[in-house]
């Protein structure tokens, strides 16, 4: 476990302060993870048992991320971002603002030398197999070519070191597996990936339908594709999963096959579970910061705390690092 306690962002997310609260003490009482919870003293549930640092001021989940962070530097987003540079946390976690988490870990704990544009690494669940990692999730809308390479980069260190994938297969997402398929942002992008050295392997391009399959560990996009991707896949596996709830109540046959069938599906449930994997994490900035769903529960927020230790334990930010400088 890390000697430095992880930061919380006790008022960030729908479900703030309670949920995030509740997950940063289970996390605390679970695996024995540091934790420093950052808000309002006032507003937090009481006997949480925490360390708390106090801030004064909530960026709204839909308020403009730039000028917020500038203006509101007692915010427990900037307060918590600013832990993580001081010195009194080895790494943040927020479930609020994702533009505001983002600006706030750029202005406080600055970018790693070298790193054109940080970008949000997502984990894509894949059954039977470790997650594709999915990056840029939508840091940067617009790219450019080097870039990717420096995602490609960041993003095979980050599979390493959290899923354990000793030489990552990496794939940049295109409309065709051929070379000579996509936009000129990608076919840019292919022949700088083709000859640069990478902490894994570049198989070429890939399309949507391998994010959920085994055949890649890291996927490089640019933001807008990349995000506009993770919501469908959000979309569409929430969308299969109320199908099969109406399916399973239609009769009493239905009901039947579902209990007989329910031990079978409930760890695949689990293993789909946005929440099991408790946030992305943002490859760029000079520290490690965790950004959860908005709507995460106590149980994202646990995993998010595990994620945010295991990585500052196995100095990810160091390996980003030597990978962007060589």
């Amino acid at each position: 476990m890390p000697k430095l306690p992880v930061a919380v962002d006790a008022m960030g997310g729908d479900r703030a302060p309670d949920e995030i609260v509740e997950g940063a003490k289970r996390a605390h009482a679970e695996a024995g993870i540091p934790v420093v919870l950052v808000g309002r003293p006032g507003d937090l549930p009481p006997d949480h048992g925490l360390e708390v640092i106090a801030a004064s001021e909530v960026i709204a989940m839909d308020a403009d991320a730039g000028s917020s962070v500038r203006t509101m530097k007692d915010s427990s987003l900037v307060r918590a971002a600013e832990a993580v540079h001081d010195g009194k946390a080895c790494a943040m976690v927020s479930a609020g603002n994702t533009g505001a988490t983002m600006a706030s870990a750029l202005l406080r704990m600055g970018r790693i030398k070298g790193v054109a544009r940080p970008a949000i690494a997502t984990p894509i669940p894949v059954p039977g197999s470790t997650p594709t990692v999915l990056l840029d999730a939508g840091a940067n809308a617009e790219c450019q070519p080097q870039w990717l390479v420096q995602f490609a980069q960041m993003g095979a260190v980050f599979a390493r070191e959290r899923y354990a994938v000793a030489r990552p297969k990496v794939g940049l997402l295109s409309i065709g597996e051929e070379p000579t398929k996509g936009n000129p942002l990608v076919k840019a992008a292919f022949g700088l990936l083709a000859e640069a050295e990478l902490p894994g392997e570049f198989v070429g391009n890939v399309e949507g339908r391998d994010l959920m399959t085994g055949a890649v560990d890291v996927v490089v996009t640019d933001g807008f594709t990349g995000n506009v991707a993770l919501k469908t896949l959000e979309g569409g596996m929430r969308a299969l999963v109320d199908a099969l709830f109406t399916v399973f109540g239609a009769s009493d046959e239905a009901k039947a096959a579902a209990e007989a069938l329910m031990p079978a599906l409930l760890p695949l449930y689990q293993q789909l579970d946005p929440d099991s994997y408790g946030g992305a994490m943002l490859l760029g900035v000079d520290g490690v910061c965790i950004i959860s769903h908005g709507s995460s529960s106590a149980t994202a927020i646990v995993n998010a705390v595990r994620v945010a230790a295991e990585m500052a334990d196995h100095d990810v930010v160091g390996m980003l690092r030597s990978a962007v400088a060589a």
